[in-house]
């Protein structure tokens, strides 16, 4: 499984020539609340720029909290043949934050940053959940007119919160989703999250196995990100 675990430590050397050293690398974060709680300053902006530069990375966060999938991916289908009242307006939200910010750049690579899923499993939309994050990686690439294959996906698996399914009953499924998509393609990557949800909240409660991630955890959870992000940025630029 390529699963992102703790504390690696941050070895990357790119030797390629070829590079156009004045391509920048686009990393787009989105998702529910626990992408919202990431706040990118504590390590993965560090981290990213440290690695590739500062003025060559463009960095673009988007998230809220309680949000089914079908909130961006605008193919959704409701099993129940339902019209959902919102579709695909919080994708449009994070593309008009996007394309203002990539007007006129040359990208060297381009990465979807994703941590969503406990609404789908709340609901119990697990078995329409493996063709809505696919469709939503393609609806991205299609957008910003970026190849579909060279699109880098990092998923955030949701975290062993309900592994019993008692109160959100597609949990384990969705999980499996996650980790199956990320399994699929070399440049998507699973990020874990089972050990981010346990000590002490921003706001100095402990928790254990809570639906959120500790203060401690959402800087993990950054640089996480930070390092399947920068694989993909690797497998960009090698000769």
């Amino acid at each position: 499984m390529k699963s992102l675990s703790l504390f690696f430590p941050l070895f990357f050397v790119f030797l390629s020539v070829s590079a156009d050293t004045r391509a920048k690398h686009l990393f787009i974060l989105s998702g529910q609340s626990n992408m919202q709680g990431h706040r990118p300053e504590e390590a993965f902006t560090p981290m990213v720029g440290k690695a590739l530069g500062k003025d060559r990375v463009i960095i673009i966060q988007d998230a809220l909290g309680g949000q089914p999938i079908h909130r961006w991916w605008k193919e959704w289908k409701d099993p129940k043949g339902e019209e959902p009242n919102q579709i695909g307006d919080l994708y449009d939200r994070l593309l008009g934050k996007v394309k203002p910010a990539i007007q006129g750049e040359k990208l060297a690579s381009v990465s979807l940053v994703w941590m969503q899923g406990e609404r789908d499993a709340k609901m119990g939309w697990g078995e329409l959940y493996e063709k809505a994050l696919l469709g939503l990686h393609a609806q991205l690439a299609k957008d910003l007119k970026w190849k579909k294959n060279d699109l880098g996906f990092v998923i955030g698996r949701l975290s062993d919160f309900d592994l019993g399914n008692k109160r959100y009953p597609h949990w384990s499924m969705v999980r499996e989703v996650q980790e199956r998509v990320a399994n699929s393609k070399k440049n998507f990557f699973l990020v874990n999250t089972d050990d981010l949800n346990d000590g002490l909240s921003r706001k100095g409660k402990k928790i254990t196995d809570d639906l959120h991630y500790s203060a401690e955890g959402y800087q993990e959870l950054g640089r996480r990100f930070a390092k399947a992000c920068l694989e993909i940025a690797k497998q960009k630029e090698a000769p």
